[in-house]
C-alpha cells in the first residue's frame, strides 16, 4: 500500500521488466491499490463553468495533440480529416513522406477541400475547383485570369504546427505557434518509444458525442474503482481486478496499471503488459491502453458545452495481422467487445454523472485516495486553467 501518490518512475518501462509486475503482485496479495496521500474535494463549478471551458480551451488550442496515427498514413497522399474544438483539420503524409496538418479550408470562399480519408495527390475544393497539393500549396485556380491579383504561394492551406513522433501525428491547432513534442512528453518520451507504436497496425475507431463533461469522461479511464459496479458483466471485469491499481506521475502524465485476473499465473521473465492493462493519461486529452495485443486510443475533446464532449475511440494491433482472416477476425470481436463497454457502460453512466454535476447542491465531488489518477488529472488541469480547487 502507497500512502503517498507515487513521484515519477525511476526510468522508462523496458519489456520483461519485472518491478511493475512485482509492485502490482504486492497490491494484488493485500486486496489494495497504490493511494494518494489525501482525499480531493472539486467544486462542482470545475465542471460546468463556462468560463473553465474558455480558458481550457485556449489551453488546448496551443498544446500538442495527438490527432492521428502515423498507421493511419500508409505511404505518400494518404489522408485524414479531423473536426477538432470546431475547426477542421486535414492531416496529410506529402510526397517526400512527411506528415502535415492543414486547416481544410478552401481560401477562395470557404468550403472545405477534403472529407473523411484516403489517398489523394491533390485537394480540389467542391465549390469552384481551387485545387492544392498535399504540402496545401495552391496548384490551380480553374478562370486565373479572374484572380490574376493572387501569389498562388501566399494563398495556400494554413499550415498548422505539426510533427510527428511515437506513431503519432501530433498538431498544435493554432498557426504560428511552436511545437516540441519530445519536450511536451517530458520524462514519457523514452517509455513511449520503447512501444514503437509507428510499427502498430491500425484496424478501426469509432466516433461519439456524450452529455457529460470532457474532464469527467477523461477520469473514466484513470480509475478501476469502479470496474466491478458498471462493468461487472462485460470483457472489462471478466479480465480486470477492480479498485487495484499501480500509479506514477511523468511531469503532467501518468501511468496506471491494472492488473489482469491471471497477473498470479505469469511465467518468470513476463512483461508488465502480459499481466497489466497500462493506461496512460498525455496531457491535455489523451488515453494510450497498451496491452500484450493491441493499444486502444481515447481522445476526448470538449464539444462546445461545458457538459457535453466528443469521444474517439480507436485501436490497434501490436502484432499485425497481415491480411490474416482469423486474426483479423480475432481482432474485430476483442475491439467490438471493448468498444461496447466503452459506449453502453462508461457512457452509459457517465451522462447520470454530469446531471448530477449540472444540478447538484452539494458544492463539491469527493475523490478518494484510491483514485490518484483522477486526482492528478484534476489538479493538472486546474492549475492549467487557473482554476483555484480550494475556492
Amino acid at each position: 500500500m502507497t500512502d503517498d501518490a507515487p513521484g515519477p518512475s525511476a526510468g522508462p518501462l523496458e519489456p520483461g521488466d519485472p518491478a511493475l509486475l512485482e509492485r502490482a503482485l504486492r497490491l494484488v496479495a493485500g486486496s489494495t491499490t497504490d493511494l494518494a496521500g489525501t482525499g480531493l474535494r472539486v467544486p462542482l463549478a470545475y465542471y460546468r463553468d463556462p468560463g473553465v471551458l474558455a480558458r481550457e480551451r485556449d489551453v488546448l488550442l496551443r498544446t500538442p495533440l495527438a490527432l492521428v496515427e502515423s498507421a493511419r498514413l500508409p505511404g505518400p497522399g494518404a489522408f485524414v480529416v479531423r473536426d477538432v474544438l470546431g475547426t477542421s483539420v486535414v492531416v496529410t503524409r506529402n510526397a517526400d513522406g512527411t506528415a502535415r496538418a492543414l486547416v481544410n479550408y478552401c481560401r477562395h470562399r470557404g468550403a472545405r477541400v477534403a472529407d473523411g480519408c484516403g489517398s489523394s495527390r491533390r485537394f480540389a475544393c467542391p465549390y469552384h475547383g481551387w485545387t492544392y497539393d498535399t504540402d496545401g500549396r495552391l496548384v490551380g485556380i480553374p478562370g486565373r485570369e479572374g484572380f490574376d491579383d493572387v501569389d498562388p504561394d501566399d494563398a495556400g492551406l494554413v499550415a498548422l504546427p505539426c510533427e510527428e513522433r511515437h506513431g503519432l501525428v501530433w498538431v498544435v491547432l493554432t498557426a504560428g505557434l511552436p511545437i516540441d513534442v519530445r519536450s511536451h512528453l517530458g520524462p514519457l518520451d523514452a517509455e513511449l518509444a520503447g512501444w514503437r507504436l509507428g510499427t502498430c497496425e491500425w484496424f478501426t475507431e469509432r466516433e461519439f458525442e456524450s452529455e457529460v463533461s470532457w474532464k469527467a469522461a477523461m477520469e473514466a479511464f484513470a480509475e478501476n474503482y469502479h470496474f466491478p459496479y458498471v462493468h461487472g458483466a462485460s470483457i472489462v471485469g471478466a479480465t480486470t481486478i477492480g479498485n487495484t491499481a499501480t500509479f506514477d506521475t511523468y511531469g503532467p502524465h501518468h501511468r496506471l496499471g491494472f492488473p489482469t485476473r491471471w497477473i498470479t499465473d505469469l511465467p518468470a521473465g513476463a512483461a508488465p503488459q502480459d499481466g497489466m492493462a497500462l493506461v496512460y493519461w498525455i496531457y491535455p486529452n489523451l488515453t494510450l491502453a497498451v496491452s500484450s495485443v493491441g493499444v486502444e486510443v481515447i481522445d476526448i475533446l470538449p464539444a462546445g458545452d461545458p457538459l457535453r464532449c466528443r469521444l474517439r475511440h480507436g485501436w490497434m494491433a501490436r502484432v499485425p495481422a497481415a491480411g490474416d482472416q482469423a486474426t483479423l477476425d480475432g481482432y474485430a470481436d476483442l475491439y467490438e467487445q471493448v468498444h461496447a463497454a466503452v459506449r453502453d457502460e462508461d457512457f452509459g453512466m457517465l451522462p447520470r454523472c454530469a446531471d448530477g454535476i449540472r444540478n447538484g447542491q452539494h458544492g463539491h465531488l469527493l475523490i478518494g485516495r484510491n483514485e490518484p489518477g483522477v486526482q492528478h488529472i484534476v489538479r493538472t488541469l486546474a492549475a492549467a486553467s487557473a482554476f483555484d480547487l480550494d475556492g
